[in-house]
């Protein structure tokens, strides 16, 4: 989603500068809630479409599976689904459930495949709702149960490795390798009560960081969360968004869900956000779907802060989720298992309250509450510091 180390084919190229002429100027792509029709593309090179189990024809939708073979553990199925349209364009890649308990992210993703039809699609989507199955399963938070490794912090993965390792590599060959555009959906885990946001993340590459902020402005979010990175260190690209960002790909991240509800507000702003960044890049036509996007988005700093448990107890939220909360002020308050008070928990900075832990239950060392500044317009891309 290598011109300006940017490795994205000339069709997509043209529909993503198509999308941020749209963005900028909306009657320039839409007039009363149609977008105008995708352009023609060149000669077919894609008669057919296959992820894992899943080969489409055009106009076709198929369903099929990534299994990722037994190794130094067991083996396991990744679901997985492709609309391959009627018309070429864009390949779109939408991810979810690396974290299985982010369940509406999981949810919105089953319900945008029933939502497109490929008869109508000019480009193709694939979908992969549920990465994490074994998390998902047993409810597991945060990492596979299997090995215990994140499935957002292995990329690009090793097919010699553990299940988390082969599992990633699979997903890299077979979703992020043939996407133009990488779309990553998560949602707050099990223990964090979340308000919506999406990331713009940048890399310092001008093009792909414009193509990045217009997908980000189409999906809808109101609260965009600024993160840049340097694709040139490992650490930065161990991530699914990192490592396509460092591919070239155009990529964002939004997030909605939280404690494990699937609350249809938040499953319906990740499946609009999903249509809208399809009507951005002219793959969809967006009949009767307004499609506008956000004007006006709340920016906030991905540096923001985050309020780990120094030891095992009882936490307690004295705030809620999207709160504006001072340095300094009391967010929240630890108790041993008994009840008895262990201390208050304070906000290391000013901002908006991103996510509070939405359970009693921690550990030492356990996210209470992250905080994230808020800026009035987005700063100067700024190369991070080697970590």
């Amino acid at each position: 989603m290598r011109v300006l180390s940017v490795t994205l084919v000339a069709p997509a190229l043209a529909w993503l500068a198509l999308a941020e002429l749209t963005l900028a100027h909306p009657a320039a792509g839409q007039e009363r809630g149609r977008a105008r029709p995708a352009p023609s593309a060149a000669a077919d090179t894609r008669p057919t479409f296959t992820v894992g189990s899943a080969t489409a024809a055009r106009g076709q939708t198929a369903y099929g599976a990534i299994s990722v073979p037994a190794g130094s553990d067991s083996g396991m199925t990744m679901p997985v689904a492709v609309i391959h349209g009627a018309r070429p364009g864009p390949v779109i890649a939408f991810v979810a459930g690396s974290h299985g308990t982010e369940y509406a992210s999981v949810v919105a993703l089953t319900r945008l495949i029933g939502q497109l039809d490929a008869k109508t699609l000019a480009g193709t989507v694939i979908v992969a709702p549920l990465l994490n199955v074994p998390s998902f399963d047993q409810m597991i938070v945060h990492v596979n149960p299997v090995d215990r490794k994140g499935m957002n912090a292995q990329y690009p993965g090793d097919a010699a490795g553990t299940q988390t390792q082969r599992a990633l590599a699979l997903v890299t060959r077979q979703v992020v390798e043939p996407a133009d555009v990488v779309v990553d959906l998560h949602g707050g885990d099990l223990d964090e009560d979340l308000r919506p946001y999406s990331y713009w993340i940048r890399t310092g590459n001008t093009r792909q960081d414009s193509a990045s902020r217009a997908l980000a402005m189409a999906f809808g979010l109101d609260h965009i969360i600024i993160r840049d990175i340097n694709v040139a260190t490992p650490a930065s690209t161990r991530s699914l968004s990192g490592y396509a960002l460092s591919k070239g790909k155009t990529t964002f991240v939004a997030e909605a869900g939280r404690s494990g509800t699937v609350d249809p507000r938040d499953v319906d702003a990740l499946v609009d956000g999903a249509l809208n960044v399809l009507g951005a890049l002219k793959v969809l036509e967006m009949m009767g779907h307004a499609g506008r996007g956000v004007a006006h988005p709340v920016w906030l700093s991905g540096a923001g802060a985050r309020v780990a448990a120094d030891s095992a107890g009882m936490f307690f939220a004295a705030v809620g989720r999207g709160t504006y909360v001072a340095r300094g002020s009391r967010v929240g308050y630890t108790t041993d298992y008994l009840g008895r008070a262990t201390g208050d928990v304070l906000a290391p900075v000013a901002g908006v309250v991103t996510f509070i832990r939405g359970v009693p239950s921690m550990w030492k060392g356990a996210t209470l509450v992250n905080i994230a500044p808020v800026f009035a317009e987005p700063p100067p891309y700024a190369t991070p510091a080697a970590p």
